[in-house]
């Protein structure tokens, strides 16, 4: 075993390798959920009611969002298999048409905002809370082209393997974040209290801050040389169609799993305010352990795609196993966290004993599926870097409706269950999409697969030769 373990670590896509690469990426997940922590930590402080309303408006916020961000995020994968088959002058291209798909977005969000009222009053929450839900999710949805338009340019950098500046633009966006929650949320000087609304603010200007920064690192002389992004602006609706046929999948899986959990959120809001705000803290616990494992999922994606595109299919296969493996062992030293010193994690949220005492049992169902939920992240983002992401968005939607949100619909309205049947039926969930992602990996159907294989993808640039599965 020791053995195995040093060679692996020194191998090319071993253990050294996948760190070098997912380390920056867990630093820039981690720091989105570290923001989302303190963040809700900060809303407990002014009241109870503001965390209540906080995690369902802004998971609902998000899990819209989602659908744009895992579209246009999907450009790492076609730049990271155009740069494993040295094909960089295609990169700018990729770059041009997921920014069109962002403010595409973008405008679609903003016609979701002014319908916040009468989307919360459809829920059912008590009227305090809707008010604060309305505010929050409105002001988020007038600001989605922050993270929209920031997946589409961190795509440029990631599907290269250069994470660092990803690292570094969420760092500083986090910090800003965190700054201005605290000055807007309690009001500090010369700002304002504006409670939940100002934690909304906050999320926004962070987020063109963002955009700001990749554009000044992005839009470059050698850039131009290297991967044309100046010159490729223009429209193919060729590449586009390519694009969507492959993102929006990939978006769609993204957002069901999200709007899955937005759905379960929202169900439980009914039973009562102590039970939603016990649901929200365990869920923000575990964001700590499930975030990072998104950056690592990252960057098993990219590697799996850059030797996709080189064609090296068991290369592909030995990465992403050796990200699987490190996620695994990152969980294992979560869930026993959660189950040895639960109450560590519950205090900063103030919570009262009650709602306290609810949440650390819900950390023990968490720490029964955490595990799996690596496997999900992992295994699906392996072959969706290779191109298998209707697969991954239909096995999402399946197990979404038929295991999550219709039982937990069914135990509360129908059979007014208390919180821990619905919590049973969220571990299943995530049970079932580790193992079913996981069998899937391993079938092998992915390494066929290559999102550039057509040979006319931009027909009115010089594209060189068509990348296939074969070559």
């Amino acid at each position: 075993m020791i053995n195995y373990l040093k060679v692996r670590w020194q191998a090319e896509f071993g253990y050294r390798h996948i760190l070098v690469v997912a380390i920056p990426l867990i630093l820039s997940t981690g720091s989105w959920s570290i923001q989302q922590f303190v963040d809700r930590m900060f809303l407990s402080w002014h009241s109870e009611e503001a965390l209540a309303a906080a995690v369902p408006a802004g998971i609902l916020n998000f899990s819209l969002i989602c659908l744009f961000v895992g579209t246009v995020s999907y450009a790492g994968t076609f730049v990271s298999q155009y740069v494993g088959a040295k094909e960089d002058s295609k990169v700018g291209a990729v770059l041009w048409h997921s920014l069109y798909l962002s403010i595409f977005g973008a405008i679609l969000l903003m016609f979701v905002a002014p319908f916040s009222s009468k989307i919360f009053q459809l829920i059912g929450h008590s009227p305090q809370i809707q008010l604060m839900e309305s505010t929050y999710f409105k002001i988020l949805c007038f600001g989605g082209i922050g993270p929209i338009l920031s997946s589409a340019f961190a795509g440029f950098f990631t599907g290269q393997g250069r994470n660092w500046p990803v690292m570094w633009v969420n760092l500083f966006t986090t910090g800003l974040n965190l700054v201005l929650d605290y000055l807007l949320i309690f009001g500090v000087g010369i700002f304002p209290e504006m409670g939940i609304a100002g934690a909304a603010i906050a999320t926004i200007i962070a987020g063109f801050s963002s955009i700001l920064m990749y554009m000044i690192l992005i839009f470059r002389p050698h850039h131009e040389t290297r991967f044309r992004v100046f010159s490729s602006m223009s429209w193919n609706m060729t590449f586009m169609k390519r694009f969507l046929k492959y993102g929006l999948p990939s978006g769609g899986h993204f957002f069901l799993e999200i709007m899955g959990f937005t759905c379960f959120i929202l169900i439980l809001g009914r039973i009562g305010q102590m039970e939603l705000a016990a649901t929200n803290i365990a869920i923000n616990i575990n964001s700590l352990a499930f975030m990072p494992m998104f950056g690592l999922g990252i960057a098993v994606s990219m590697n799996v795609g850059q030797n996709i595109g080189a064609g090296k299919p068991e290369i592909a296969k030995y990465a992403a196993n050796s990200g699987v493996q490190l996620g695994m062992l990152y969980m294992i030293v979560c869930t026993a966290l959660y189950v040895l010193i639960p109450q560590q994690f519950i205090a900063p949220f103030n919570a009262a004993p009650e709602t306290a005492k609810v949440a650390m049992i819900l950390l023990r169902f968490v720490a029964v599926y955490a595990l799996f939920d690596a496997l999900s992240i992992l295994y699906s983002s392996a072959i969706k870097g290779a191109g298998d992401t209707n697969f991954v968005m239909r096995v999402t939607t399946v197990l979404s409706i038929f295991v999550l949100i219709i039982p937990t619909f069914i135990a509360v309205d129908i059979y007014d269950s208390n919180l821990y049947l619905p919590w049973t039926f969220c571990a299943l969930f995530i049970i079932a999409m580790g193992v079913i992602f996981t069998f899937r990996f391993f079938g092998g159907k992915w390494k066929g697969m290559s999102v550039i294989e057509s040979p006319s993808i931009l027909p009115s640039q010089n594209l060189g030769n068509p990348i296939t599965p074969e070559n």
